[in-house]
């Protein structure tokens, strides 16, 4: 993996008396695709909206591109090139897909004086945007709303790499989509990974973790119960970090296991 480009530092967050999150330690590398993984109220939730701006740490320290950073507002991680990605997407559903592309960042031409929208310039764009990364839609000025789930997700993640994204933050992406829908998230996740960008995914499906991260990060209780590359643990070693029957690196259970029925086991 290249150098990191998210490094986090014994994160916190308190809530009184009520610790989310316990010093909280690891790296994203540029290219690099990480399950976030672990049960419900592990903290994984808490950890993507400190990431994204949304929450504060209580205290600790966060590298974006070997520079301290903390975004204290959804809009400055944005600025920075984060973006979080929610089952429910951001798009605006009664506009076409040109619209939602480029929302925010119209580009205008002048018409006697006056500012009017390029039209043909913004769709030739977002034709060729969509075209590169493999996204086929009938027609870029049908409304969102009448586009599946899956056509949903790819504008908006390639709006995300076209606008300079540089880590994106996937918490549960698949929950609502069919199997080939899925399929298809996935190896889109892969080819943003291949242009350098940074991934983390939360998922409840072992095998979508398996099948798209390079590594897996296992949080448990607030606390990081396992760190280790894709291809040197097993699904029932993973659950066993979950569940706190075993840590990473603890013994054969945890990196030896042949690939079991846990495979699909759901982890949050």
């Amino acid at each position: 993996m290249s150098e990191p480009l998210l490094v986090l530092e014994d994160i916190t967050k308190k809530y009184g008396a009520i610790e989310a999150l316990r010093g909280v330690s690891f790296s994203i590398a540029k290219g690099e695709v990480v399950a976030l993984l672990g049960d419900n109220g592990a903290g994984k939730s808490t950890l993507v909206k400190i990431i994204s701006g949304g929450l504060e740490p209580t205290s600790g320290r966060m590298l974006f591109e070997g520079k301290e950073f903390l975004a204290k507002t959804p809009a400055e991680a944005k600025a920075a090139g984060i973006e979080t990605v929610y089952q429910d997407l951001s798009l605006c559903t009664n506009v076409d897909v040109v619209a939602n592309f480029f929302m925010g960042r119209e580009i205008t031409r002048r018409v006697l004086g006056v500012p009017v929208l390029d039209e043909k310039a913004m769709e030739a764009v977002v034709g060729k945007a969509l075209a590169n990364a493999g996204t086929r839609i009938p027609s870029l000025r049908t409304k969102v709303e009448h586009l599946s789930g899956g056509q949903r997700q790819a504008i908006e993640l390639n709006r995300f790499v076209h606008w300079g994204g540089k880590l994106v933050l996937l918490d549960e992406p698949f929950a609502a989509l069919g199997v080939e829908q899925t399929r298809r998230g996935l190896e889109m996740i892969r080819q943003v990974a291949r242009q350098g960008i940074g991934v983390v995914i939360i998922t409840h499906i072992m095998q979508q973790a398996f099948q798209v991260a390079d590594r897996i990060v296992v949080i448990r209780q607030g606390v990081v119960a396992g760190d280790v590359p894709t291809d040197k643990t097993s699904p029932d070693a993973v659950v066993a970090m979950i569940t706190g029957e075993v840590l990473a690196g603890a013994g054969p259970a945890a990196q030896g296991q042949k690939r079991g029925p846990a495979q699909e086991e759901r982890t949050t």
